[in-house]
């Protein structure tokens, strides 16, 4: 009787470091170019051991899309290799993930009748953003670099994730530009994606920039929300 091959191969607890691997890969190359033997080849393995784990390419970004930006050291699955997994399971994964990670601090100020500090309150709106992109920062890079090769993917993130982000901030900045409260601006629609797009380069695509300024994340964070404070708040 022969022993279990995978010891020899990759020890179990190295489920995670494959996770890892694969990431790096899929940013690098995007779904499509993605290949196993990358994945293995970074890891410093044969291409048959990738396979002990995960049975596809779809399986492993699959467990890639679960695991992203996830804190604790990832556990190995109960059974292996991880199976392919049906249609439509990743982009449920996926879609779940955008739907979770809501900005319940802009939804209170849309709520909220009364300002009686609207800088401390854009201040904060605009932290909550920064915090958000910058907790899931590998996601969100994983998500824009793969959309191109993936279309449901690329509808469920563009359309659910970033358009709902950019459509609250807008109706944020039409309230309070209407109360003025806020300077005004000709279009709050265009104002807030600029506003997202400066939050999401510092919290999430700086990381990847080819000669990325070094920069600690609290002061890049501070240097974002006085920017957007001074950008819209009254001069007088």
């Amino acid at each position: 009787m022969y022993d279990d091959p995978m010891p020899r191969t990759i020890p179990k607890e190295r489920f995670h470091d494959l996770i890892e691997a694969a990431t790096g890969v899929f940013l690098e190359q995007g779904y499509r170019r993605t290949q196993m033997a990358d994945v293995a080849a970074r890891m410093g393995v044969a291409k048959g051991t990738v396979y002990l784990y995960v049975e596809s390419k779809e399986a492993l970004f699959h467990e890639v899309a679960r695991h992203t930006d996830c804190e604790d050291r990832i556990e190995l699955p109960d059974s292996l290799p991880v199976p392919t997994p049906a249609p439509g399971a990743t982009l449920q994964v996926i879609r779940k993930r955008i739907a979770a990670n809501r900005l319940p601090g802009l939804e209170e100020a849309l709520a909220r009748r009364r300002v009686s500090d609207v800088r401390a309150e854009l201040e904060e709106v605009v932290r909550e953003l920064y915090a958000l992109l910058s907790r899931h920062r590998t996601g969100i890079k994983l998500l824009d670099r793969c959309a191109p090769d993936y279309p449901e993917l690329a509808a469920a993130w563009y359309g659910g994730g970033r358009e709902g982000a950019v459509e609250l901030l807008g109706r944020y900045l039409e309230d309070r530009i209407r109360r003025r409260r806020l300077a005004p601006v000709a279009e709050p629609a265009v104002t807030a994606r600029i506003v997202l797009e400066t939050a999401v380069f510092w919290a999430v695509h700086r990381h990847w920039d080819p000669s990325p300024q070094l920069v600690d994340e609290s002061v890049a964070e501070a240097a974002v929300v006085e920017f957007v404070a001074r950008a819209l708040l009254p001069t007088s």
